[in-house]
């Protein structure tokens, strides 16, 4: 195969397997959007909901690193115990199982990799790696966000207009808040996926253990992180019209 076809042929894979992780995401959205509707403005009140709203509200939020629906303006530092409180949530989320589980169907579907077969101990396997990759992301994340003081929750950014939000929902795939409200390069959420993409090459299978596999995973993780901010940027407004629509039936 020459070099520009193998060119081409890895870049309609990025761009698929981009698009995949996207309408995964669609589907949370779909099932869970509606929920946010019912956040209150101030997040600590959806925490303190024992409701089954109220505790998927919070499942939803946290899953998405979403700071409720509070604009960037309402920022304010976390503690170090806030911090570890949603670190730790963030570990036990249902959701995050739902989604593992959930692309560790497709990956057996598609038998990938090849080395773990198929049948149970190969789905186990693929679910595992998964969950493996996030967790890794996670801590390594959560240590350096916290060395650094970096907050990488989204906050809606209060702006007008589709492409002042997307283009503010986009960077913010990238950046993270310091102490002050400054925005910079988040090395914390760098680090943890690149940190998730690299070392979980040392239980891959051999013909996903280069560091260009890793290379791969890098890029398309940091390109999904920025499609889904655009979704978390505009998730409130699809609550919000959905709520609206049952409510005039």
């Amino acid at each position: 195969m020459r070099l520009d076809e193998r060119a081409c042929k890895l870049e309609f894979g990025v761009y698929s397997v981009i698009n995949k992780s996207i309408c995964r995401l669609a589907m949370f959205v779909l099932v869970f959007g509606p929920l946010v509707a019912a956040q209150d403005h101030n997040s600590a009140a959806t925490k303190q909901d024992p409701s089954p709203v109220g505790k998927g509200v919070d499942y939803l939020l946290n899953y998405l690193n979403m700071a409720g629906t509070m604009k960037a303006r309402d920022f304010r530092p976390l503690t170090q115990r806030e911090r570890t409180q949603l670190y730790l949530k963030t570990m036990v989320n249902p959701l995050g199982y739902i989604k593992a589980g959930f692309s560790a169907g497709i990956d057996q579907w598609k038998d990938k990799p090849p080395e773990w077969e198929q049948g149970a101990s190969g789905y186990g396997k693929r679910f595992a790696n998964l969950v493996g990759q996030y967790s890794i992301q996670r801590t390594v994340t959560f240590g350096l966000g916290s060395a650094l003081h970096e907050d990488n929750r989204y906050f809606n950014s209060g702006k007008k207009g589709l492409w002042p939000r997307a283009g503010y929902a986009v960077a913010s795939g990238l950046l993270a808040r310091h102490d002050d409200g400054s925005r910079y390069v988040s090395i914390s959420q760098v680090g943890g996926v690149a940190a998730g993409a690299f070392l979980s090459r040392a239980w891959q299978p051999s013909s996903q253990q280069t560091a260009g596999d890793g290379a791969v995973s890098f890029g398309i993780s940091m390109a999904s992180n920025m499609g889904f901010s655009v979704v978390k940027e505009f998730l409130p407004d699809l609550g919000r019209v959905i709520t609206k629509k049952r409510k005039i039936r």
